[in-house]
């Protein structure tokens, strides 16, 4: 590496060559530094981080982790996570060394996210303090798998916060059926709810639906894709996981229905989006429908919750409904257990009966 004086400007600049991990010799530049001691400090981080030394700073390892995870992980998920990096660990751990972070460090930072209070005094939530460590900790994790960094001290002092709720809110039928009546005005929030209540679908996959999706013949939903708004643009993706990818049976009434919606598109192609709305106002249609119909307001992801806890009324085994759903059986299991028909006592009186039988 070189350092120079660009006397036309009185800044410094840093011309250096390194071998990439091809084994290439490349060579690149940086312009505009202020002091000679700006750009030595700054060619010194490129020589470690070139090098994939655990001496660079926390800012620098973040560049390798995205650059190793990046392609890796959905575009409206890594948003989520680059946003939790830029605002609230580099402020904090970003000119630290890597190999200098110590458990003392993660406990003065979550304790600095414990105390925040936002202007209207509202602290973070239990769940979002968890997101924020679980990010902190990835990164380490990273550091220690494939970097040399001998432990994690994040995972050292453990998690602030707790996961979210396992018992997920739903309506019963009842209260759908109460709602939806008030949608009946809305013809478009009418079949969208409907589709969403009953398959069970996820709100990007709704949004995400073509008319070629459709078998009705079949009688079936094929989900592949789902939407995102990114940057004021329609996004359409994969689905969030390779289970989200499958095909679902429906219902004669709700074939119907989806038929009725579609006669009523004018000039709708076969690859056309058919819920032509933002998820913004779906939310302000389901305020509108429960306030209306009288019955809690949940989230619209509940609609799914809702679909799921009614499949497991009907006698459904967690494999099944994980199926349809696109979750795995294990995550139906324990997320709605408290749902699920208690066999203890059934367990416990066969016991019974079994050890009386061999008693004689």
């Amino acid at each position: 590496m070189a350092v120079y004086k660009e006397e036309k400007t009185n800044t410094w600049r840093v011309i250096y060559r390194y071998t990439d991990w091809t084994g290439e010799r490349k060579q690149s530049q940086k312009r505009g530094f202020k002091t000679k001691r700006e750009a030595l400090a700054w060619e010194r981080e490129q020589l470690i981080k070139a090098k994939a030394d655990i001496d660079m700073t926390f800012s620098s390892f973040v560049e390798l982790y995205k650059t190793d995870l990046g392609m890796r992980i959905k575009e409206h998920t890594w948003k989520t996570k680059d946003s939790i990096i830029e605002k609230k660990l580099l402020p904090y751990f970003g000119k630290k060394r890597l190999s200098e972070i110590q458990p003392k460090d993660i406990i003065a930072w979550q304790n600095e996210m414990i105390n925040y209070r936002a202007e209207n005094g509202k602290p973070f939530s239990p769940v979002y303090l968890k997101t924020l460590h679980n990010q902190l900790s990835a990164i380490l994790n990273h550091a220690v798998r494939f970097y040399g960094l001998s432990c994690n001290p994040a995972a050292k002092v453990g998690n602030m916060g707790k996961a979210k709720s396992k018992e997920k809110p739903f309506w019963t039928k009842e209260e759908y059926f109460k709602f939806i009546d008030e949608m009946m005005d809305k013809p478009l929030s009418y079949y969208a709810f409907e589709t969403l209540y009953w398959t069970g679908i996820r709100l990007g996959e709704l949004l995400a639906l073509t008319p070629s999706d459709f078998d009705f013949e079949k009688k079936t939903l094929s989900i592949s894709k789902s939407y995102q708004r990114f940057g004021g643009k329609d996004v359409i993706t994969p689905p969030k996981t390779e289970n989200s990818i499958r095909v679902i049976n429906i219902p004669d009434f709700l074939c119907e229905e989806i038929q009725e919606y579609l006669d009523s598109l004018y000039g709708i192609k076969p690859n056309d989006r058919m819920f032509v709305v933002t998820k913004s106002y779906l939310h302000h249609e389901m305020n509108r429908g429960s306030k209306a119909a009288g019955v809690k307001r949940i989230p619209i992801h509940s609609l799914r919750h809702s679909h799921i806890s009614h499949l497991i009324e009907l006698g459904f085994s967690a494999v099944a409904i994980a199926k349809r759903v696109g979750h795995q059986s294990i995550d139906i299991t324990y997320n709605y257990a408290h749902i699920f028909p208690s066999t203890q006592v059934e367990m416990a009186n066969k016991l019974e009966n079994e050890r009386g039988e061999l008693l004689g």
